[in-house]
């Protein structure tokens, strides 16, 4: 089995962990559970870009007031609340050492306030591309969620590894042909990146491994096969179009057609001008 070109990552219980709410409930006169629990109920539309993060947490605030909390009292707990989080550092270090393989995504459940968490750990720095649920309409575990980040990322199922800590979200992505693990610790992370191929040390120097295909992924084979004649006419190759289902779809309408790189008119690997090569596949 050829190792994966894609790792999909899940961010909160993989690589970034909050700690308990305890210390906050406490401060607050808050029963033990009650963020959590708060939380979760109004976090739907939030989850999905329907209102921003800052509208859920008001939401939270307010719903703790209801419940009979002194208003201050209530905005003061949420503030505390309100954390970035911190980065796994095991796991850090193997999201680098994959990315010497191939590139890695993070596909998150989260509100419109990742990109400043992010940034705050410096894990914008450190994966190659963030998919969030409130970015793409969609949360986790829908099939539909998955999807959507492939044809953002521009990638194929069949050459993606999912790892996520919720067993039910693996299996989602097992659904739509991705090869979706679940990963409650670092240990089955590590086996996981290690029985595909992940982890394995870079080739010597002077005997590079072959360069990773980049797979453009368009709905329409006419579409995929003008792209790609008009590719090969530039110089790229070898400028294949292959025929890619998502498991679960109907074969006649909802088939993705993929147009495969390895060479660019210049000499270097595709992946080199991947964001020139995504541009193009969202223009057709």
């Amino acid at each position: 089995m050829s190792a994966p070109t894609l790792l999909l990552l899940d961010l909160d219980g993989v690589l970034r962990r909050h700690g308990p709410d305890d210390p906050v409930e406490d401060a607050h006169g808050l029963p033990r559970g009650a963020l959590a629990r708060v939380a979760f109920e109004l976090a739907g539309p939030a989850l999905v870009g329907e209102v921003p993060d800052e509208r859920w947490r008001e939401a939270i605030r307010d719903r703790l007031a209801a419940d009979g909390l002194p208003r201050a009292t209530a905005e003061a707990a949420v503030a505390a609340w309100t954390r970035p989080g911190t980065v796994v550092p095991e796991v850090l270090e193997l999201v680098r050492r994959v990315r010497r393989r191939c590139r890695v995504a993070l596909l998150t459940n989260a509100t419109s306030r990742l990109p400043e968490d992010l940034r705050a750990l410096g894990l914008d720095r450190e994966v190659d591309a963030v998919v969030s649920s409130s970015r793409i309409g969609v949360a986790k575990p829908a099939p539909e969620a998955f999807r959507r980040a492939l044809r953002v990322l521009q990638h194929s199922p069949s050459r993606t590894l999912f790892c996520d800590d919720d067993p039910d979200n693996a299996a989602a992505a097992r659904s739509v042909g991705i090869d979706g693990v679940h990963v409650p610790d670092y240990p089955a992370l590590h086996e996981a990146l290690t029985t595909r191929g992940l982890l394995d040390d870079p080739a010597p120097t002077g005997d590079a491994p072959a360069p990773v295909p980049v797979l453009l992924v368009l709905h329409d084979r006419d579409e995929a096969e003008a792209l790609a004649d008009r590719l090969a006419a530039e110089g790229w190759a070898p400028c294949h179009v292959h025929k890619d289902l998502l498991a679960g779809e109907d074969d006649a309408e909802d088939a993705d057609w993929l147009v495969e790189l390895t060479t660019a008119p210049d000499g270097r690997p595709a992946s080199a001008h991947r964001p020139h090569l995504s541009t193009l596949g969202v223009l057709y």
